[in-house]
C-alpha cells in the first residue's frame, strides 16, 4: 500500500490523499489512459470476442464472466494483465458516466473519484474479480449508491 492509502472505506473504496494535495494531476490529464484503456477493451471484445459493451452498468455483468472464463483457463497473471486494466478502466468509465465522478491520478496508479469525495479503484477490483475475489458490477453498484 502507498504512503498516500489512508484506510479502506468500503470493501472496494479507499481513501487516499487527494491528487491537488500531492500536487499531481487530475482529470483531464488523468482520465487519458484509462479513458483509452477503457475503448481498447470494448474495442477488443467487439472484434475479439463479438460482446458489445455499451458502457452501462448492466455490462459488467458480461465483463465480469469474462473474467471469469479467462481465470478458468488459467492464464498466467503476466498474459492477462493488460486485458484486467482495460476491463477495471472500462468500468471505471462506467462509474464516471453513471455519476459525474473523474478519474484521479497519482504515482502511476489510477481511481475514480465520486463526488461525494470517495475514491474507488476500478482497475486493481479487475485484477481482484481475476483473482476470484471481486466483482466489476458489484463495485459499479456500490459506487453509483448511496455513499
Amino acid at each position: 500500500m502507498t504512503a498516500e492509502a489512508t484506510a479502506h472505506t468500503t470493501t472496494r473504496a479507499t481513501a487516499h490523499a487527494t491528487p491537488e494535495a500531492t500536487g499531481r494531476a487530475t482529470r483531464p490529464g488523468a482520465a487519458a489512459k484509462p479513458a483509452r484503456w477503457a475503448a481498447d477493451a470494448v474495442a477488443t471484445m467487439r472484434e475479439g470476442a463479438r460482446v458489445r459493451l455499451d458502457y452501462s452498468a448492466q455490462s459488467l455483468w458480461r465483463v465480469d464472466r469474462m473474467i471469469e472464463a479467462i481465470r478458468r483457463e488459467r492464464p498466467p497473471y503476466a498474459a492477462v494483465r493488460t486485458v484486467l486494466r482495460g476491463f477495471g478502466a472500462y468500468a471505471g468509465e462506467v462509474i464516471v458516466r453513471r455519476t459525474g465522478a473523474e478519474w484521479w491520478a497519482t504515482g502511476g496508479e489510477h481511481w475514480v473519484r465520486t463526488p461525494d469525495g470517495r475514491l474507488w479503484d476500478p482497475i486493481d477490483e479487475a485484477r481482484r474479480c481475476y483473482g476470484g475475489h471481486g466483482s466489476l458490477r458489484l463495485l459499479c453498484r456500490d459506487a453509483t449508491g448511496p455513499a
